[in-house]
């Protein structure tokens, strides 16, 4: 039974960009990749597919779900090793596999699995009560509603604001703060009908609780915080000629790793009035191979959790 249900759980994620992934990481047989963020192994299974007998692929996700799934379903195919960790443990775990700068392709792809969203403990979603959980790795650190039971209140009004880019973060994280002192705020359910209640104004085919969710989710994982360390780390990982991807989901991931990539970039680029000539620079550290990539309107329709992902790709120079 456990087998049949794994089954149906793989069929049914949907990898986002997955042709466009597979082009870009240019895969050689005997390569070695890394996908960052395991998921369903949508990605995983593809890149496999492409490598031959000599290839290797490490997996990482901090989900224990997905990492007994990754377990199971790839059990008897020895180029594919999951680790369970977060992206700050990436060049740790690879160094001491001894293949720092060795690495062909790194995957990102951020956000929140269909898996994660579909299952209401989870508590990621607020189209069904469950659980306000919102841990990506279940088994360590504080849940949501532990940290919403204790956050200040206008500390919880910046998260809010600078990370769900909310604009009635104060309501919202006033309210939120008076409901919990009549009661714990232990669902999903519970949250968003807080927050429903104190937005004044509706966004056109979105959810009140949206962005308060995303912002909550991001500040109780410390996202952004481990993908700065993740993309160091994934370029420190890499040959030369090794390339990044990254798929993100919404404009705060987008623009760090766009920034990453410029600064990498620009490390070659002459600073405006100083008389210093070009080949006195350091060269560029990374390349952007092509612009951003967004999904076609044939795979929005298939898959409307894709809308609004974005893919850039780097590649690391010498």
């Amino acid at each position: 039974m456990v087998a049949c249900r794994m089954e149906k759980t793989f069929e049914e994620h949907q990898p986002v960009l997955l042709e466009e992934v597979i082009n870009h990481l240019t895969i050689k047989t005997d390569g070695i990749y890394i996908d960052a963020t395991f998921g369903r192994g949508g990605h995983s299974q593809n890149i496999l597919k492409q490598l031959g007998p000599s290839g290797h692929l490490f997996a990482f996700d901090q989900d224990p779900e997905a990492v007994a799934y990754a377990e199971k379903t790839f059990a008897d195919d020895r180029r594919f090793k999951i680790f369970h960790a977060a992206f700050s443990k990436l060049q740790a775990l690879l160094t001491a596999e001894g293949y720092a700068g060795k690495i062909d392709g790194i995957l990102f792809d951020l956000g929140v699995s269909s898996p994660q969203l579909d299952n209401p403990n989870r508590g990621f979603s607020f189209m069904r009560t469950g659980n306000l959980d919102m841990r990506m790795d279940t088994s360590q650190g504080e849940d949501a509603k532990e940290w919403l039971s204790k956050i200040p209140e206008k500390e919880l009004a910046d998260v809010l604001w600078s990370l769900g880019e909310e604009r009635f973060s104060r309501r919202i994280a006033h309210a939120i703060v008076a409901a919990r002192e009549e009661a714990p705020i232990t669902t999903t359910k519970q949250l968003a009908d807080i927050i429903a209640k104190a937005v004044p104004t509706r966004e056109k085919g979105k959810n009140p609780a949206t962005r308060s969710f995303q912002a909550i989710r991001i500040a109780v994982n410390r996202e952004l915080d481990e993908l700065e360390q993740g993309l160091q780390q994934a370029f420190e990982l890499l040959k030369v000629g090794g390339r990044l991807l990254v798929i993100s989901f919404h404009s705060l991931e987008d623009r760090l790793v766009k920034h990453f990539i410029q600064k990498k970039e620009r490390s070659g680029e002459i600073p405006a009035r100083m008389p210093i000539k070009q080949q006195d620079l350091d060269p560029p550290l990374l390349k952007r191979v092509g612009r951003a990539i967004k999904p076609s309107e044939k795979e929005i329709a298939k898959n409307p959790r894709a809308r609004s992902a974005v893919l850039r790709i780097a590649e690391k120079q010498p």
